[in-house]
């Protein structure tokens, strides 16, 4: 898991930096960041956090490998984007990424089974997740075979795997992820996403669907996944308070990116309507809700994934490390987003730069800690 993160930080900075310069085939740049980087790491959540949710053991080492494989498939897809090898190679490892995704589907569900008792509700949306991302990579092969539908199609792929895939996995997550971070209970969590799992679900398939029909169809998605979001947030604020999520930064990071995700939800919804260019949202997506989410949540995971087991204090320093600057990078992130939708690039990459040169020196203090401090 711990190789998996670090190729998953690496790709996500690596592809903003060059979507901003203007660096390599878009579409290229795009995959960076969300096959090699996004796809895998939510595959490693998954398998961390399933047996969590359904109270069975470790994941097989099969299972373990499902991510970097998925790393790899991504890798070649880049690769194959970017005309450095065969282009067919992209249908090839869309369809490697989809077998992975359809064993790690009958992973959780098979866990779910083994439950004693009902098993907690966030198993649905990892699975939904799972659903929209191999519905996504089917409308990708689709493309190679019936390339008159390519604008549909290219749109039904990537709102179902903005939304739909990274969407669910996120909202499933983040309510057990939250309460984790602050160490504070929630027991509002649980009904939480039982009550909204098919509500971002349809929104997510409405979107996807809607950008690649017609617009206006895709509005009432959009605001489904948004009422859901904004439960979400004021469910946070009656129960912990907004002082206490931002003093921390590991919760801080968890709570920008649902703030990035409804500005860019919004921007989006302008996209549609002719308001905004689609380049601006999708990049801002990455940079206001990507990169807060990703490094809040590898903040917290990653001293548990180095040091699994009974809680030492190597482990509590490290995360210690981590979270001192989120709320920082977390802002100069959603402050980039905010220019690259202004149209002011500049400012933005700047912006940008400086959260990930904070997040990187933070993440060399931690990785360069020993086992026994203190």
């Amino acid at each position: 898991m711990l190789v998996t993160a670090s190729l998953t930080l690496l790709s996500l900075a690596f592809s903003a930096v060059l979507a901003l310069s203007g660096v390599g085939s878009p579409l290229a740049v795009a995959h960076l960041a969300f096959a090699v980087g996004i796809v895998p790491l939510i595959f490693a959540a998954m398998s961390h956090f399933v047996p969590v949710l359904t109270r069975t053991g470790n994941p097989s080492p099969g299972i373990a490998q499902v991510p970097r494989l998925a790393q790899l498939a991504g890798l070649v897809a880049v690769l194959a984007m970017q005309g450095i090898i065969p282009r067919w190679l992209v249908s090839l490892a869309a369809a490697v990424d989809l077998v992975l995704a359809g064993i790690l589907l009958n992973w959780i569900v098979g866990r779910a089974r083994a439950t004693l008792g009902s098993p907690h509700p966030g198993w649905r949306w990892y699975g939904l997740a799972l659903g929209c991302l191999m519905m996504a990579l089917l409308a990708a092969i689709f493309i190679d075979i019936w390339p008159a539908y390519w604008k549909p199609l290219r749109l039904f792929h990537l709102h179902l795997n903005t939304i739909g895939l990274v969407g669910l996995a996120a909202l499933g997550t983040l309510p057990v992820l939250m309460p984790t971070a602050l160490g504070k209970p929630d027991p509002d969590a649980a009904g939480w996403l039982r009550r909204r799992v098919w509500l971002v679900a349809s929104g997510a398939l409405i979107v996807a669907t809607g950008a690649a029909i017609v617009w206006e169809f895709a509005v009432p998605g959009a605001a489904l996944v948004l009422v859901a979001a904004l439960g979400l947030l004021g469910q946070w604020s009656r129960r912990f308070g907004i002082m206490v999520i931002l003093k921390d930064g590991v919760s801080a990071s968890l709570f920008v990116a649902m703030l990035g995700l409804l500005m860019t939800m919004l921007a989006g919804v302008a996209h549609g309507v002719g308001f905004a260019p689609g380049r601006a949202d999708l990049l801002a997506w990455g940079i206001a809700f990507l990169l807060p989410l990703v490094s809040g949540a590898l903040s917290q995971l990653l001293p548990v994934w180095r040091w699994p087991g009974p809680v030492i204090p190597a482990r509590l320093e490290m995360r210690k490390i981590l979270a001192k600057n989120g709320q920082w990078r977390s802002g100069l992130w959603l402050s980039s987003a905010g220019a690259v939708l202004a149209g002011y690039d500049l400012l933005a990459g700047v912006l940008l730069a400086i959260g990930l040169l904070l997040f990187m020196f933070s993440l060399l203090q931690a990785v360069r800690l020993p086992r026994s401090t203190r």
